[in-house]
């Protein structure tokens, strides 16, 4: 198999129930379980409207940039709850993607797509409501001749997404959670979400504790001017 032109297996895949478990923890939450050392980075961001959630195992996919032939055969792969991830090198030139795609991979019962590169037909996307992240529009189509591999690891902005990771998002961005980890850091994310509750309810009551803001200057010597 030539590198390049591969199609792989994906051997493993985060289970459906863990990965839908994830819809009610803000990302930023999960973000923050993982101590904000990943991210798709901020160019990548929601185009479906709605606010509708994504959450789903990743079938990933790595062409060159404003090539969309292995895309294709990703769709024809993928199972529902799969979320597909293209790393098409961030380029904007010519989009991935368009109406014809996505309701493709609508009708196929995908968690959403994740586009490290452009999209198009934007109007019709948002209509349709599949979570779609990507980095940008463009009108320009594709060309489908590769290369490209599908279901080896990829990288957005230093985010490694390996095939069958939790890849989730919200209208804050995209976040992939290692598929071994992802148990431990629901359970971390979840607690942090009702300290996070607590809190609020707390601000709204009036009674927020802020002494910790002065702990904490007090801890690096700050002085305060009179």
């Amino acid at each position: 198999m030539s590198l390049g032109f591969r199609v792989l297996d994906r051997a493993a895949a985060v289970a459906p129930d863990l990965a839908k478990a994830f819809d009610d923890v803000p990302v930023a939450n999960v973000s923050d379980s993982m101590f904000r050392m990943t991210s798709a980075g901020t160019r990548l961001r929601p185009y479906h409207g709605g606010g509708r959630r994504l959450s789903g195992a990743a079938l990933t996919v790595k062409t060159r940039p404003g090539d969309n032939l292995m895309f294709h055969k990703a769709l024809d792969m993928a199972v529902p709850g799969d979320v597909v991830v293209v790393d098409a090198g961030g380029d904007l030139t010519n989009a991935m993607m368009g109406e014809l795609m996505a309701h493709h991979a609508a009708a196929l019962g995908l968690a959403g797509i994740v586009i490290n590169g452009a999209i198009r037909d934007l109007d019709e996307i948002r209509k349709l409501g599949l979570p779609v992240y990507a980095a940008g529009v463009t009108h320009r189509g594709p060309y489908k001749d590769g290369p490209g591999e599908i279901n080896v690891p990829v990288s957005i902005d230093g985010m490694v997404v390996m095939p069958g990771d939790l890849v989730i998002g919200d209208e804050d961005g995209v976040l992939c959670v290692p598929r071994d980890q992802a148990e431990e850091i629901l359970r971390t994310a979840n607690a942090k979400q009702s300290a996070e509750l607590e809190e609020l309810a707390q601000i709204r009551a009036r009674k927020s504790d802020r002494s910790w803001v002065d702990r904490v200057l007090s801890q690096k010597n700050c002085s305060f001017e009179p």
